[in-house]
């Protein structure tokens, strides 16, 4: 017997009594609300949890309220802040996609700081898991299709041993988005891929002129057709707004000028070229400089404006720490700083961010909505599971979270704009084909093998195993003993009660977030 797809009146069944109030509520409200909500963040400030825009209003209102040297200092374990199992899950779910238990524990016996730190520096992954990825790649790049990079990708983000490496080029490949769909070349894909993963964690000036010379992201955005009698605008606008400094701080002059330095650069047999015969070389003014500026001097006085480390770092807090609001330049300003001090070195102000009071607070934990990647992701590296690369991509797909497929050059909207009520269905029906596919497993075996590994004897040791490993946010004990209810219920075997029990709970609104 089959676990059925989830459906709405299930999900209504479920959660509406226990959780969500009336049946006239939306389970996109609720996780909309717990998502804005800060009545969990000792501020002093309460919210009138049935108007979203009070919801926004008094978020803005508690961010400024907090002082941004406390925020970034490090976090020390209190008695009201202690160092537990949620901090330590809650580390791995955002640093990286999960992990087992046995890690999860381990990680508890030591402090926050050589925990985070061991993470941030962690060893490059082993010589044979790079050989293997690299022989998966180009198998993937032999077939010419971009989709086949998405599932060699996907294998990596689950069996990396430096989750955070592979979470950062996550982010940089929303931030530098480029569209398969455009570029129409596989290798081009990959080869760009490969760019943002080997300057993740490392200097973001590099990666800026790395991705400016990037093959793909030259035909993406037109830049190869770039004249020096028709200059295209096009990099040199997204440059500037989406990959440095943000709206509002250059002009269209700026624009107009910033793309002549990039006239010339070309893409011949899929690599690079810079043609001199039609590279303007002229002076060329844009904010604040006047001079005959090569494009990579003009990427590196992009760089220069004050602007870029604020810029950045509020796009690092956005991704590591909190949906929304935006954070303030002023919350930001200490890591701004450091970025600046430390040349744009990224990895060193990851380990202050995921380090820090504020990323271990009520203010972090709970606050962001899973991303469609990292929902597939984080169920099978926390249960140690493997499944259909081939599956997970065409699921991702479908819940309009396809690598290498971005929607714009602005990446994915993220945060709450994941969740409507087709997506939220569509969530958990992938998880369902995911458990029924023959090409899943859970260390190595069945369900019933995994949970006999793990002693967990019973639906409600595994439940509450489920809600300590996977949830962000509590659950209550009425709604887990009605799940494993329903679950022995329904099925006889145990392998499908298991399956049952795993379905359910990730269908539950509150495992939407991180």
């Amino acid at each position: 017997m089959t676990v059925p797809p989830v459906s709405k009146q299930k999900l209504r069944l479920i959660y509406y009594s226990k959780e969500l109030g009336s049946p006239n509520n939306s389970l996109c409200d609720w996780i909309n609300r717990k998502t804005i909500s800060s009545s969990r963040l000792n501020f002093g400030l309460k919210i009138n949890k049935h108007h979203d825009h009070r919801h926004r209003k008094v978020l803005v209102m508690s961010q400024k309220q907090i002082d941004p040297n406390w925020a970034w200092r490090p976090y020390a374990p209190s008695t009201d802040q202690p160092w537990n199992l949620q901090r330590v899950t809650h580390l791995y779910r955002r640093l990286g996609f999960g992990t087992d238990w046995e890690t999860l524990n381990a990680g508890l016996s030591i402090t926050p700081d050589q925990l985070v730190n061991d993470l941030v520096f962690a060893s490059p992954e082993s010589e044979s898991f790079q050989i293997e990825m690299k022989a998966m790649s180009r198998a993937m790049v032999a077939t010419g299709n971009p989709h086949g990079l998405a599932s060699a990708w996907l294998y990596r983000m689950i069996n990396t041993t430096n989750q955070l490496q592979e979470k950062t080029t996550l982010f940089w490949h929303g931030h530098f988005a480029t569209g398969a769909q455009k570029v129409q070349d596989a290798f081009m894909m990959q080869q760009q891929n490969e760019l943002l993963r080997k300057h993740a964690l490392g200097d973001f000036n590099e990666m800026v002129q790395g991705i400016s010379k990037d093959p793909a992201m030259l035909l993406y955005l037109d830049s190869a057709t770039n004249r020096k009698t028709h200059p295209n605008e096009n990099y040199a606008r997204e440059l500037m707004e989406l990959f440095c400094l943000g709206e509002g701080n250059y002009t269209e002059q700026d624009i107009r000028e910033l793309a002549k330095c990039f006239t010339g650069w070309e893409v011949r047999s899929r690599r690079f070229r810079f043609n001199k015969y039609q590279f303007d070389t002229g002076a060329k003014s844009f904010l604040g400089t006047t001079g005959e500026l090569t494009g990579e001097q003009a990427v590196s006085h992009v760089l220069s404006q004050p602007t870029a480390p604020i810029f950045i770092a509020q796009k690092l807090v956005r991704f590591f720490v909190m949906d929304e609001p935006q954070p303030s330049a002023e919350l930001v300003a200490p890591l701004a700083q450091q970025l600046r001090e430390d040349n744009f070195n990224v990895a060193k102000t990851l380990k202050v961010i995921l380090g820090s009071n504020l990323f271990f607070s009520d203010l972090a934990i709970g606050m962001k909505v899973r991303s469609p990647v990292e929902l597939v992701t984080t169920l099978l590296r926390s249960l140690n599971g493997t499944s259909s690369m081939d599956l997970l991509t065409a699921g991702l797909h479908d819940l309009g979270h396809s690598i290498f497929f971005p929607p714009s050059v602005k990446g994915w909207d993220g945060g709450r704009t994941w969740i409507n009520s087709s997506t939220l269905l569509g969530r958990a029906n992938l998880v369902y084909r995911v458990l029924r596919n023959e090409k899943t497993q859970f260390g190595g075996g069945t369900l019933t093998e995994y949970a006999s590994k793990q002693e967990l004897s019973s639906l409600t040791d595994v439940a509450d195993r489920l809600i300590q490993q996977l949830f962000a946010v509590p659950i209550s004990n009425d709604i887990r003993d009605e799940i494993v209810s329903s679950s022995t219920e329904q099925f006889s075997q145990r392998e499908e009660q298991l399956r049952s029990l795993i379905h359910t709970f990730t269908s539950l609104p509150q495992f939407q977030l991180s």
